[in-house]
């Protein structure tokens, strides 16, 4: 198998994302966010989410490069890689997106949270983001339980 970077440089990509994502920052119009406009992530998600312009676009953005660093494993991958290298590019995936995730969460509940709170419907505003979190949050695994063997 092939490296096409020294691993240094691997670990140097992974801790330079932040950079990357601050320097590819753009900045064109877009649609408020509505979540109207589509399939609501439980039945009882009533309310519309508008949310501020420019965290939406930091948003998208850094959901672009985490896509890109996706596609870039990938093609590690088909190209047989050498397998430590993948995990650590997989790991800086991870890491962006739990800061993506963050950013979510920080702006759900600095807005939706204490919008719901100011209409009096925080008690179901709460519930959907208690359901949203156990889904988001990893499960624990009983105790010793392997990791999944091929068969």
């Amino acid at each position: 198998m092939t490296i096409s970077k020294p691993v240094s440089d691997l670990t140097s990509d992974a801790s330079n994302l932040e950079k990357i994502a601050a320097a590819s920052d753009h900045s064109h119009p877009h649609d408020p966010h509505n979540h109207e406009d589509h399939e609501p992530a439980s039945a009882s998600s009533h309310h519309t989410h508008v949310h501020n312009e420019d965290s939406q676009r930091r948003i998208v953005n850094r959901l672009s490069r985490v896509e890109g660093h996706i596609r870039g494993i990938k093609a590690m991958v088909q190209r047989s890689e050498n397998c430590p290298d993948v995990l650590i590019q997989i790991a800086a995936v991870r890491g962006a997106l739990d800061r993506i995730a963050r950013m979510i969460l920080d702006e759900h509940l600095t807005q939706c949270i204490v919008r719901a709170a100011a209409e009096g419907n925080i008690e179901e505003e709460l519930e959907e983001l208690k359901t949203a979190l156990d889904r988001f949050l990893p499960r624990d695994k009983p105790p010793g339980k392997k990791l999944d063997q091929p068969k």
